[in-house]
């Protein structure tokens, strides 16, 4: 059984730790990264794609897995409610292939 959990730990766990597992929390002081959710794709800095399951995360490319549990996570997020108290502005697409960053400089928030 150890040997089992090693080979995971070894192998799979270091694929993940790029991947973009986000936590959203509830307080502004728990959080990496805060952002605010704009209404147009050209208002924001990040074009995010909410998927499915954490493998399906991409490495700092706008692909979003939110996990129910604040220690699965790579960033914790916390959702703002004017765009001027935000570090990072997002918007929301519809197909995955329009993730991506809109503002290069803002990508070392989500690393």
């Amino acid at each position: 059984m150890k040997t089992v959990f090693l080979f995971f730990a070894l192998i799979f766990v270091p694929l993940l730790s790029g991947a973009q597992i986000v936590f959203p929390v509830k307080y502004d002081y728990q959080a990496d990264v805060k952002v605010f959710v704009v209404d147009h794709d050209y208002q924001a800095d990040l074009l995010v794609y909410k998927v499915n399951n954490d493998y399906q995360a991409g490495k700092n490319d706008g692909k979003w897995y939110f996990t129910q549990y604040d220690y699965q996570a790579q960033k914790k997020i916390y959702f703002t409610d004017y765009d001027y108290q935000a570090d990072l502005k997002i918007y929301f697409v519809k197909n995955d292939y329009q993730a991506g960053w809109k503002n290069k400089s803002k990508i070392q928030l989500m690393y």
